[in-house]
């Protein structure tokens, strides 16, 4: 079940506001920059004066010397029974300088140094509540809707928990940024050099059997799913959101098409919560597999 009362943090440009929308589209009442001491007598007119079952509140460092209430007052509504779900927002120092000089917003902590010294100082700022989180979300390599998605996945209706996106590819595009799990298929036979399927993908029912039906696919499969069974799990413990899984050959049309697809319905069979499948580079005009 989706949790009915929800505390955001992390570090600016991290995601947050397009957090909140997402919320909000999923019926809870949202409150942005909201100074942490106010936080229970919140949670009381929203849900005792405002009938709001679901409310996610944001507190960050742009409260000032407000946020230092925050581990307090957190500590507190655990005291009381009313514990939040605690979600924290993160992302490379990289992406936050880059988004940063893109948006020219100011950044809250904003110092003569420029951009990088105010992340650094609001990451210290940070560790308590991120050690302290139940669940981070790492927005380095994900787009909007790529969070949109987990956000979905996470606290929409239906079963919740880590989202899981397969994505083929070919390695001549160079590789998914946002995968963490790599698989390198080239070493299946090719249909490509089989001129009736050549011009089909792995998405066919004949390039599908093609490839399936090889011994040496089978073995790969009889050891990648009990694996991703084995591990998936143990990534959602370690407060994972997203877990990008990619297959690869050389031009992403055949082989790493037929895999992803087929490795995604032998997880759904054990996995409660989404999966996706994207084809990075199936449909591209010029591809050798």
């Amino acid at each position: 079940m989706p949790h009915p009362f929800i505390v955001m943090t992390g570090l600016s440009g991290a995601g947050k506001s397009i957090a909140v929308k997402v919320l909000e589209d999923l019926g809870y009442y949202t409150l942005d920059n909201l100074p942490p001491a106010l936080i229970p007598d919140a949670l009381r007119v929203t849900r005792e004066g405002g009938g709001y079952e679901r409310v996610a509140f944001v507190i960050d460092v742009r409260s000032g010397r407000l946020f230092q209430d925050a581990m307090r007052v957190l500590g507190q509504l655990e005291e009381e029974g009313r514990r939040p779900h605690l979600l924290y927002f993160d992302a490379s120092d990289e992406v936050l300088v880059r988004r940063y000089s893109e948006t020219r917003h100011r950044h809250p902590l904003e110092s003569p140094g420029g951009v990088q010294p105010s992340i650094d100082e609001e990451r210290r700022q940070l560790v308590e509540l991120r050690a302290r989180a139940d669940r981070v979300i790492d927005t380095t390599h994900l787009s909007v809707k790529d969070l949109r998605d987990t956000l979905h996945s996470l606290y929409g209706e239906g079963p919740s928990g880590m989202l899981v996106q397969l994505t083929s590819f070919g390695y001549k595009y160079g590789l998914p940024p946002g995968a963490d799990l790599v698989f390198d298929v080239r070493f299946m036979e090719n249909p490509f050099y089989v001129k009736e399927l050549r011009p089909l993908s792995g998405s066919d029912e004949p390039v599908l059997a093609f490839v399936l039906g090889n011994p040496a696919t089978q073995r790969f499969l009889d050891h990648v799913v009990p694996f991703l069974r084995d591990v998936m799990p143990r990534y959602e413990e370690e407060k994972k959101a997203h877990l990008g899984i990619a297959f690869g050959c050389t031009g992403g049309r055949h082989r790493s098409v037929a895999i992803a697809d087929e490795v995604a319905r032998r997880i759904r069979e054990f996995w409660p919560g989404e999966i996706t499948v994207e084809h990075r580079d199936r449909d591209r005009a010029d591809v050798r597999t």
